[in-house]
């Protein structure tokens, strides 16, 4: 087997046999994840809107700022910095649907856009306009450039660590903790019984991004166990660095995000969550945890702890399975059969 990474035109045009399960068996959860956002009726959540307070609303205005146009730079993450460089048809199935729930997501919050009395080009603005938020996708950008302005050598080492840091900025940080951060806030409102049916809308791309992050730990994983020349201290050192940086601008944003706070919720309380994630993904990767915080937003557990622990240069493969658990949208069932009655308790603060 020549390995996971590549750039042969006719290398990976045959599925079987298949070489890295764990990407197919991603593959066939995330088809059986297939939602729509129209399936929900997010207009029944304009009363709420109503009584919301400008805080409030300034809060969910500013994560569709943010969302919105990072669900596309994540496909322009995929498609110019992970597919082209990886030879395995089953990862190229998974990148594929990948992409597609990408581009579904930011259907979404063009439907909240749509539903919601929010200013479109105030939104689209901000994302360039607000200093935190631009400074975050300057950081993401100057990953995609090195694959998209020049050509990346995938069989150098400093090729194969351009690859590994484009994962570790759009895989780890940008979906791994600063989504998982604004998913937080976003589902407060519904722990408060408030935006009820906007919060499935979160709890469904949530489920799509949790199969994204084990994809792309697993295939960061697996580039360093089939290439030693990546296991070195230094370039351990410069993928944490990178993660707490992270860290560091999401804590300025949340501060931009919620500046005086609302019911139960304000930028300390959320910023313990983000180095809380993050304390999670440098033990995924294999690193000790560096904040060492408890988790301010335990009704969030089930979506910060599905992945199992292993070693950033640990030799043996090490896959993460799939939740057999997770229900599926097959046979034409939407994904929400099952979303209410598993709502959290109704206390933010527990």
């Amino acid at each position: 087997m020549a390995g996971i990474l590549g750039t042969g035109i006719q290398d990976g045009l045959l599925l079987k046999p298949i070489n890295y399960k764990w990407a197919y068996d991603l593959y066939e959860q995330a088809v059986a994840n297939t939602w729509f956002p129209n399936e929900i009726q997010l207009g029944q959540d304009l009363a709420d809107w109503k009584k919301m307070s400008d805080e409030e609303r300034h809060a969910l205005e500013f994560l569709m700022s943010y969302f919105n146009p990072n669900e596309l730079l994540v496909n322009k993450a995929l498609a110019f910095g992970v597919y082209p460089y990886v030879n395995a048809a089953e990862c190229h199935l998974y990148l594929a649907k990948q992409m597609w729930e990408e581009a579904n997501h930011c259907m979404s919050f063009e439907y909240v856009l749509e539903t919601f009395p929010i200013d479109r080009d105030k939104a689209y603005a901000a994302h360039v306009e607000t200093p935190s938020m631009a400074r975050k996708e300057e950081f993401e950008t100057k990953f995609i450039k090195r694959m998209t302005e020049e050509t990346l050598d995938i069989t150098t080492t400093e090729g194969k660590k351009d690859f590994v840091r484009n994962l570790i900025a759009y895989n780890i940080i940008l979906e791994g903790i600063w989504f998982y951060s604004g998913f937080m806030v976003a589902l407060s409102f519904r722990q408060r019984n408030l935006l009820r049916n906007f919060g499935s809308l979160i709890d469904w791309i949530v489920r799509d991004e949790s199969l994204h992050l084990k994809f792309g730990i697993n295939l960061i994983l697996t580039v360093l166990e089939e290439n030693e020349d990546l296991q070195t201290e230094e370039f351990a050192a410069e993928i944490k660095q990178m993660i707490l940086d992270g860290v560091e601008m999401e804590e300025q944003y949340n501060k931009d995000l919620l500046p005086n706070g609302i019911l139960g919720l304000n930028s300390d309380y959320i910023n313990q969550y983000v180095k809380y994630l993050a304390d999670r993904r440098l033990e995924e990767l294999g690193f000790d945890a560096h904040y060492k915080v408890s988790n301010p937003a335990k009704w969030m557990a089930a979506a910060n702890d599905t992945l199992e622990l292993v070693n950033f240069f640990e030799s043996t493969n090490t896959s993460y399975e799939v939740n057999a658990g997770v229900s599926s949208a097959k046979g034409g069932q939407s994904p929400s059969a099952d979303r209410d009655e598993n709502n959290p308790d109704n206390s933010i603060l527990n």
